[in-house]
């Protein structure tokens, strides 16, 4: 198994064991996890793996859809026990709301209101002036990093027990360094591209290949080159067999054949004639 794979594996075991621990200490039995690293590395993959190892219930939370702290509070005490509460891509949930202030900056600069102060105010209708109050009240309503700070430490899970809270983002130093401090978000894992440990995993799942001639060329590749586990994962995908009459057709018609599916009609091939070889002998 991949190292960080069995980490992450004793880690959640453990918590899910530590209830009286979590009780003896006073503290919410809740822990946080941080996948971060480039788009396509598996963070959410990660994450259905973390709920079907644990038979946890995911909570998916879109924080450009909360309106403020108090609808952030109630929707966390709706969540269920044995949950995984999941904000992905929070750097650019965070840069919503700060797009919403500076909005709002802009249009109160445009606002002939306050350009031209209380003698414009008088000209206009009780109703009109009702409305552009409420439109004011919703554009300042937003999630603050209280509130996030808040949810993060447990204060509002305190009635509760066992939920993690999983933060995702292919930017990390675009976060605010209190929002994932130690002891907040307790456990940061790198979501890297794929290495030659991951594709022998990848191998095994989707071909049953536990070795090939090819590895090592494919371990001198891979430690040249930036590839996603999810690209790795899409060439070792068996095609179709049309698939197949394509790539074999336009061969005998000296067409040019596109790489992704050369590639993986060469990998079926070298695959079967290994297999065969293994056979006779």
């Amino acid at each position: 198994m991949d190292p960080k794979k069995e980490e992450i594996l004793n880690d959640l075991l453990t918590f899910s064991k530590s209830k009286d621990y979590y009780k003896k200490v006073g503290k919410s039995w809740k822990r946080g996890y941080l996948l971060y690293g480039p788009p396509e590395t598996g963070k959410s993959s990660m994450i259905a793996a973390m709920a079907n190892l644990l038979e946890y219930d995911i909570y998916d939370l879109e924080l450009a859809s909360v309106k403020d702290n108090t609808d952030l509070r109630k929707l966390l005490i709706d969540t269920s026990g044995k949950s995984i509460i999941v904000i992905e891509d929070i750097d650019c949930s965070l840069d919503l709301a700060d797009q919403r202030i500076n909005e709002k900056k802009e249009d109160n600069k445009s606002d002939p209101i306050s350009k031209f102060g209380k003698e414009k105010k008088k000209k206009i209708s009780k109703i009109e002036k009702e409305k552009k109050k409420e439109e004011e009240e919703e554009e300042r309503s937003e999630v603050k990093l209280s509130g996030l700070l808040n949810f993060i430490d447990g204060l509002w899970l305190a009635c509760g027990s066992e939920r993690l809270i999983v933060f995702t983002t292919n930017h990390i130093e675009k976060l605010d360094p209190a929002l994932i401090r130690r002891g907040r978000m307790d456990k940061h894992i790198e979501m890297s591209y794929c290495c030659f440990e991951m594709f022998k995993v990848l191998a095994k799942n989707y071909l049953d290949v536990e070795w090939h001639e090819l590895f090592e060329t494919v371990e001198r590749l891979l430690g040249g080159t930036k590839m996603t586990p999810a690209d790795v994962a899409e060439s070792l995908m068996l095609k179709s067999d049309e698939e197949d009459v394509e790539v074999k057709g336009a061969e005998e018609n000296g067409e040019e054949v596109p790489e992704s599916a050369q590639e993986s009609s060469d990998q079926e091939e070298k695959v079967e004639d290994s297999d065969a070889r293994e056979e006779n002998t």
